[in-house]
């Protein structure tokens, strides 16, 4: 039986609530979480996750790449005995840049070895991207129909893109059920791809934790976008990584972002039904708009800032999220897309009327 999920990081949660970053913690005898700041961001920072071992650390998601972020990651590893130095190998729950910024200063601080999963290493912006015009990400907005005086301030500028294309690679893959190089500690990647295409979480049954990344959050819902370079069904593919990790309901939560919890089940429970109700959402929306592209889709549907209150890069993310459910539906037969730029998004029924 689901049962309601359970605030267990309450020292995170005060600080949460008085809009300061939470203490270094052990919430299992050798694993510390390590809070490292996200400047000028919402989230505020990332949970970055340290396990030890006899050959030195690994660690999961160093966080963000600023000042800050390199001291207080350096100072979170003094807590736990260690220096950046002592780091033996990073993994990576998934490449964005608040989990993998400063992975590149870490491995050249450590000599650390880089994990991820093959379909997130194939993600890496300098992979994904190689080859593509730089015009290719305003004529995809275009595409969705976003207005053109909003396009300068949506698109990936220049500079945006080179940090992007500098991210650190990896050393090594991780595929679903590896088991992590830890000497006295059975860790093993459950591949959940959704949020990413190779988002990984990680399993520590013996110590009753799950590291969730960005998969399962305790108060928010990952954004599960579209991109220029996506495939498949990325909403479907999430949907899916959560009714598997519903299984894993006896274990401890340990998020990237603001803190742990129980009753996992229940809580992807609650994330299917807020797709569910975003679905109905969408169609009610394409039902009403006489020029349904994604752009007026997204404009229509409800945001916790409200449409008015988004703004640059939070449009960008409000269209691509738009986006990954009408690929779902229409993947589902309900919508189809309609010849002709930009797209417009109807009823399957009225698409060759």
């Amino acid at each position: 039986m689901t049962t309601a999920s359970m605030i267990t990081g309450e020292a995170q949660h005060e600080a949460w609530q008085r809009h300061v970053l939470p203490p270094v913690e052990q919430p299992r005898p050798g694993v510390w979480s390590i809070p490292v700041p996200i400047p000028d961001n919402p989230m505020r920072y990332t949970l970055a996750y340290a396990f030890a071992d006899d050959a030195g650390l690994l660690l999961v998601d160093p966080g963000w790449d600023s000042p800050d972020g390199r001291r207080l990651l350096a100072e979170g590893l003094a807590a736990a005995g260690a220096t950046p130095a002592d780091v033996a190998g990073i993994v990576l729950t998934h490449i964005h840049p608040d989990h993998h910024g400063l992975t590149g200063w870490l491995r050249e601080e450590s000599g650390a070895w880089v994990g991820m999963h093959p379909a997130e290493a194939a993600s890496l912006p300098a992979r994904a991207w190689r080859g593509r015009h730089p015009g290719t990400d305003p004529a995809w907005l275009r595409g969705q129909g976003v207005p053109e005086d909003e396009i300068a301030t949506m698109q990936v500028r220049p500079e945006r893109m080179a940090a992007l294309l500098a991210m650190a690679g990896p050393d090594r893959p991780i595929e679903d059920g590896d088991r992590l190089p830890l000497a006295g500690r059975d860790l093993r990647a459950v591949w959940t791809p959704g949020h990413s295409p190779g988002h990984l979480c990680l399993h520590d049954a013996e110590a009753g934790i799950l590291l969730t990344g960005d998969h399962l959050l305790p108060r928010i819902t990952p954004n599960i976008a579209v991109l220029p370079t996506s495939s498949g069904d990325p909403l479907g593919a999430y949907l899916t990584s959560l009714h598997r990790t519903r299984a894993f309901v006896a274990d401890e939560a340990l998020p990237a972002h603001e803190w742990r919890f129980r009753g996992v089940d229940a809580r992807a429970a609650e994330i299917v039904a807020h797709h569910e109700k975003r679905d109905a959402e969408i169609l009610r929306a394409i039902d009403l708009l006489d020029e349904p592209t994604t752009w007026h889709v997204a404009a229509a549907l409800t945001w916790s800032r409200g449409w008015d209150g988004l703004h640059g890069f939070l449009r960008r993310m409000a269209v691509a999220e738009t986006l990954a459910h009408l690929w779902h539906l229409a993947g589902t037969g309900l919508v189809a897309a309609s010849p002709g730029d930009p797209t417009m998004w109807l009823r399957s029924s009225n698409v060759h009327r």
